[in-house]
C-alpha cells in the first residue's frame, strides 16, 4: 500500500509539472484566461467515526454525526485559461470550521481546518471556447487538520482528545457542459470525482453566469463531499450551498 501511494504521488507530481507548463505556450498561442474569487455559503454536515474509540467513559460512542456544522472561515478562488481544444484549470478551497456540541453523555469541540486544491488539463471539443461539452483530468489535493475534545458529562471521567492531519493526493475526473442562453447570459454544469489516497470525494455545480464587458457575475449551486480516514478514524464532510462571484476576463 505504502508503494502504490509514493508511486500515485510521482504520477501526479508529473502532471502538475505537465500542467504548469502549458502556460507559456498558452500565452503564445492567444488562449483566452479568466479569474474567479467567489463565496461559498454551504451548509455543512460531517461524521465521525473512530475504529478505536475514545475513553473516558463513552467508548461505546464510536459514531459522532455532525460534530461540525458552523463555518469559520473560507478563501475561494478559481483560474482557467483555455484554447481551441484544450485547456487548463485550478481551483483553490481554503475552509476553516468549529463547532461544539452536546451529547447524551459528552460534549464535543471540534475544530477542522481544510485546503482542496485542484489542477487539471480541460479537452474541449466544440467548436467554440467555453462551449458545450468538455472533459475535465487531472489531480486533487486535500490537505486536512482535525481536533476534536470530548468532554464526558459524568464528572468522574476525564477529558479526552485527539488530534490528526491528513495530506490526500487524488485522480480527478470530471465534465462539464456549457450553453448560452442568450447574449448574456449562459449556464454551467459540472460534475466530478476522484480517488486516491482518500476514499473518494464528488463534487457537482451549476452556475448561471451574467456578462459584462470586463468578464462575468455568476450565481449557481454547488456540492462537495470528501471522505478519508485511517486505522482509527473515518471523517465525512459534506457541503452544499450557493455560490456567488464575479470571472474577469484576460
Amino acid at each position: 500500500m505504502k508503494n502504490t501511494s509514493i508511486v500515485q504521488r510521482k504520477l501526479l507530481l508529473c502532471l502538475a509539472i505537465g500542467l504548469a507548463g502549458v502556460a507559456p505556450q498558452a500565452n503564445a498561442a492567444g488562449w483566452d484566461w479568466t479569474v474567479a474569487p467567489y463565496i461559498w455559503l454551504p451548509s455543512i454536515s460531517s461524521d465521525l467515526e473512530r475504529t478505536v474509540p475514545p475513553e473516558g467513559g463513552i467508548s461505546a460512542d464510536t459514531s459522532f454525526d455532525d460534530i461540525l456544522d458552523k463555518g469559520d472561515g473560507a478563501f475561494l478562488i478559481r483560474a482557467e485559461g483555455q484554447g481551441d481544444d484544450f485547456g487548463v484549470l485550478a481551483d483553490f478551497i481554503y475552509l476553516g470550521l468549529a463547532d461544539d456540541h452536546e451529547f447524551e453523555r459528552f460534549d464535543t469541540e471540534t475544530d477542522l481546518d481544510a485546503r482542496l486544491f485542484d489542477l487539471a488539463g480541460v479537452w474541449s471539443p466544440g467548436d467554440e471556447r467555453y462551449q458545450g461539452f468538455e472533459v475535465i483530468a487531472g489531480l486533487r489535493y486535500i490537505d486536512v487538520n482535525v481536533s476534536a475534545q470530548f468532554d464526558p458529562i459524568n464528572p468522574a471521567f476525564a477529558t479526552t482528545s485527539f488530534n490528526g492531519g491528513d495530506t490526500l493526493y487524488d485522480f480527478m475526473l470530471g465534465v462539464r457542459f456549457t450553453t448560452e442562453l442568450s447574449d448574456k447570459w449562459s449556464l454551467s454544469l459540472r460534475g466530478d470525482g476522484s480517488t486516491g489516497d482518500s476514499e473518494g470525494t464528488w463534487n457537482f455545480d451549476g452556475t448561471v453566469y451574467y456578462k459584462t464587458n470586463s468578464g462575468a457575475w455568476f450565481a449557481g449551486y454547488r456540492y462537495l463531499s470528501v471522505e478519508y480516514g485511517n486505522n482509527d478514524r473515518n471523517v465525512r464532510l459534506n457541503l452544499s450551498g450557493p455560490t456567488f462571484g464575479y470571472a474577469f476576463k484576460f
